[in-house]
């Protein structure tokens, strides 16, 4: 029962830095990404892939073209649909321009069911 507590302790921890709920599990289909946004206005893109969901940022950091409108092939990137820039989800990291700036990645909690998303993460 120890170990819980601490788990119940760090759910409220994280809960407090920023972490809310945008979706559930259920209504992410694999490799779909989706649109939605947060309560401070960021726009979010979240893909569900290989047993985990990533969040980033839904504004294509070349032209600022709505990510959620791509493709995820299930390899843990994202491509643009408007020039073909190619991102890692979990890193954010340029895997083929024209995009040069990474893309925002965001800190996810998925708990019971419910996808939590926090703050952008810091490099």
């Amino acid at each position: 029962m120890g170990s819980m507590d601490g788990l119940a302790s760090v759910v409220v921890t994280t809960a407090a830095h920023g972490f809310e709920q945008l979706a559930r599990l259920d209504d992410l289909l694999e490799n779909i990404p989706v649109s939605v946004t947060r309560s401070n206005g960021e726009k979010v893109c979240l893909v569900r892939t290989q047993g985990e969901v990533a969040a980033v940022s839904n504004l294509c950091t070349h032209q600022e073209f709505d990510m959620a409108l791509g493709d995820a092939p299930g390899d843990g990137t994202i491509e643009c649909a408007w020039h073909g820039a190619r991102f890692d989800i979990r890193t954010g990291e340029v895997l083929q321009g024209p995009a040069t700036d990474p893309l925002p990645v965001y800190e996810v909690i998925v708990q019971d069911g419910a996808v939590l998303v926090g703050p952008r993460r810091r490099e």
